[in-house]
């Protein structure tokens, strides 16, 4: 007897694990460790009416493989490079006719006064003053061609420029950019903040928010169950945007993530998840390499323009970046 119902117990537990399904995998992502790793598991899906009930899908499970990150340990000095050249470059020439897009108003170098390491943190600082036909200076860094992947988590620990018309930025872009052009590229932003002068977003300082930008014949209209979601269609682009209010952006170093996997996006400020991007069938273009961008713009759209008065400089501090596979 005792036999027996071993070999019952055996039997159900068997059944009861085999039918684990899509959604139980990713339940256990968000109640489980945030750190991804490359372990892909292959699970049936019947749940979504747009995939078949024999398709196989390819779910991510999350561990703390670090495969890629700068601590920004090392202090810069004058007349070298700011940030390491094996994973960064720093861009310093204008792509759009000797202007950077978005109506930002700076001018981005490579000069020391706007882009430093010091004190175990990557400073990047936005000054008022005249250069190249702008009244403002600031940097952008990239990883193109130096560090790109698909899939992951990638976080960065952070301390927003306190001041009014600044947009410091966290960002990633479609590795073929220069092949299909933004927006058929993709674009994921992990962190934007300053939007909160505009009349149609909450009016805070510590209003922080994350976007999904995508090819206007990419994905049908998302459908999302995240509070203050903003979907627009602008004839150029689709993208879906989410905020959130934040305590002491500018005192505190925050964490700021994305957890990037085949079947969806999600976006984490602190541990906290607060926007999920969900692929349905279509991975495409987030399916493919991108890389990742650091960078502090002075106005510009995400501002309507506007910098408050007085400015002379602010300073977006960067503690580390990372990225686990």
């Amino acid at each position: 007897m005792k036999a027996y119902l071993y070999s019952v117990f055996f039997t159900l537990l068997a059944l009861i694990s085999c039918s684990k399904s899509r959604s139980d995998v990713n339940d256990s992502l968000l109640s489980g460790s945030f750190y991804p790793h490359s372990n892909f598991n292959q699970v049936s899906n019947n749940t979504q009416g747009n995939i078949s009930s024999n398709q196989t899908i390819t779910s991510y499970s999350f561990g703390n493989e670090l495969v890629w990150s700068d601590e920004f340990d090392e202090d810069s000095s004058l007349g070298v490079p700011a940030v390491s050249t094996d994973r960064w470059n720093i861009e310093t020439v204008a792509p759009n006719n000797g202007s950077w897009y978005n109506g930002e108003l700076q001018y981005y170098t490579d000069k020391h006064d706007n882009i430093k390491v010091e004190d175990g943190l990557l400073k990047i600082t936005a000054k008022y003053e005249s250069f190249l036909g702008k009244n403002y200076t600031s940097a952008r860094i990239n990883t193109q061609d130096k560090f790109e992947f698909t899939y992951g988590r990638v976080e960065m620990k952070a301390k927003l420029p306190n001041w009014e018309g600044m947009w410091p930025a966290f960002w990633m872009l479609g590795a073929n950019i220069d092949e299909i052009s933004w927006p058929g590229c993709g674009e994921l932003d992990i962190l934007e903040h300053g939007d909160y002068v505009k009349d149609n977003t909450s009016n805070d300082p510590g209003l922080i928010s994350s976007a999904v930008h995508y090819g206007p014949q990419d994905y049908s209209k998302q459908t999302t169950y995240v509070p203050n979601k903003i979907f627009f269609d602008t004839g150029q682009e689709r993208f879906i945007r989410a905020e959130k209010i934040i305590n002491n952006p500018f005192e505190e170093f925050h964490i700021y993530a994305i957890q990037w996997s085949p079947d969806k996006i999600q976006f984490f400020v602190d541990e906290e998840i607060y926007f999920e991007f969900p692929m349905q069938s279509q991975h495409s273009p987030f399916d493919k390499p991108f890389f990742i961008l650091l960078n502090l713009a002075v106005g510009g759209h995400w501002t309507d323009g506007y910098v408050a008065p007085g400015f002379t400089n602010a300073t977006y501090q960067i503690d580390y970046v990372r990225v686990y596979q």
